[in-house]
């Protein structure tokens, strides 16, 4: 299973907003500069988890993005199940003729059920805990 750019890239926003000092505020350029996202792509991605209530965004002067939520409260998998089409494959009878009798389906469907359990497990807070090397990515130049 492969995740979309756009959940992929929500998540690596996440994760580096978590480890700003608590209730700092930045911007969607120094995001798009520090993980290599395209800035116009990044913006779409900072509306969307700001809808959702996982980002913060203030206008005006002193205004800036952050976590709208402590990051421990922030579960993977609900974040993946919030930005991505979760349809591994389209069973409908307009495209797949052997949908009727097919087994398949349903062992896909196990599958990203498996998936999903395995990302609820963990949470934004986890992939910066006793992770060093990745703070140390995060720091300022």
């Amino acid at each position: 299973m492969q995740l979309t750019s756009f959940t992929d890239y929500g998540l690596r926003a996440l994760i580096f907003l978590a480890s700003l000092p608590e209730g700092q505020r930045t911007n969607a350029q120094v995001v798009s500069d520090k993980l290599g996202i395209p800035k116009n792509h990044l913006v779409k991605i900072i509306h969307k988890l700001a809808q959702l209530g996982y980002v913060e965004a203030i206008r005006g002067k002193y205004g800036g993005i952050l976590l709208g939520m402590p990051a421990e409260k922030i579960i993977i998998g609900n974040v993946v199940r919030d930005l991505e089409p979760l349809q591994i494959v389209n069973c409908a009878e307009s495209v797949c003729n052997i949908t009727s009798a097919c087994r398949l389906k349903g062992k896909l469907a196990q599958a990203k059920e498996a998936f999903l359990q395995q990302l609820d497990d963990c949470t934004i807070s986890d992939m910066l805990t006793d992770n060093n090397e990745l703070l140390l990515l995060f720091a300022p130049a």
